[in-house]
């Protein structure tokens, strides 16, 4: 696996709960818009923004994971958040990674315009202006307020990439109702995660 050799390297953190074919999309556009080596999808152990809910263990998550990158070269699974003890924060996590690759590797840390604008929230975003460069997939539903960004974490317009994606309507909150329900998740995940989702009997209750 590239490690200290890569020097463009995507992370795309998330519970990917379950993952599924919109993640595939974006992490393919990043590598394909932006020339990285390689993106890494790092499955968050403890997500501290999805406490009002119960996160599947990270172990069934990481499968699926693997499951759906396995047939591409350039798609790699972390296990940095899920084999350390939580709650997890972004911050953390990137400098793991950052420790990991080597300080000659970039790091283009890949999120939603609906995260960029939540950033100031987050446990120390400065240090991610400062040694990341944030990949923000547009979205057309969801607008961010630069000039407040800007005074909030100084430096942030400039660290951020924009990237035009297809628009998929697909999300993991919709798969998992899906499942509830009964109805089928089939070509909306990778059909080894379908598969598994239904071996193991996820969300059906």
């Amino acid at each position: 696996m590239p490690l200290a050799s890569s020097r463009r390297i995507g992370i795309f953190g998330g519970a990917f709960d379950p993952i599924h074919v919109g993640h595939l999309i974006l992490a393919e556009e990043a590598h394909f818009q932006l020339g990285l080596e390689c993106v890494y999808f790092v499955p968050t152990g403890d997500p501290p923004h999805k406490q009002e809910r119960t996160v599947t263990p990270v172990a069934h998550r990481l499968c699926m994971v693997e499951l759906a990158t396995a047939t591409t070269d350039h798609f790699y699974v972390s296990r940095v958040d899920a084999d350390r003890t939580g709650p997890h924060y972004t911050v953390d996590m990137m400098q793991l990674l950052q420790a990991q690759f080597g300080e000659n590797a970039t790091l283009y840390f890949l999120m939603g315009m609906d995260s960029l604008r939540d950033l100031p929230t987050w446990r120390n975003p400065q240090w991610l202006v400062d040694h990341c460069r944030l990949v923000a997939f547009s979205r057309p539903d969801v607008e961010v307020d630069w000039a407040t960004l800007e005074t909030t974490l100084p430096g942030l317009r400039a660290r951020v990439i924009l990237l035009g994606m297809p628009l998929v309507e697909i999300s993991s909150t919709t798969l998992r109702a899906r499942v509830r329900t009964g109805a089928t998740v089939r070509h909306q995940t990778p059909e080894s995660v379908d598969t598994y989702i239904r071996k193991h009997r996820l969300y059906v209750t």
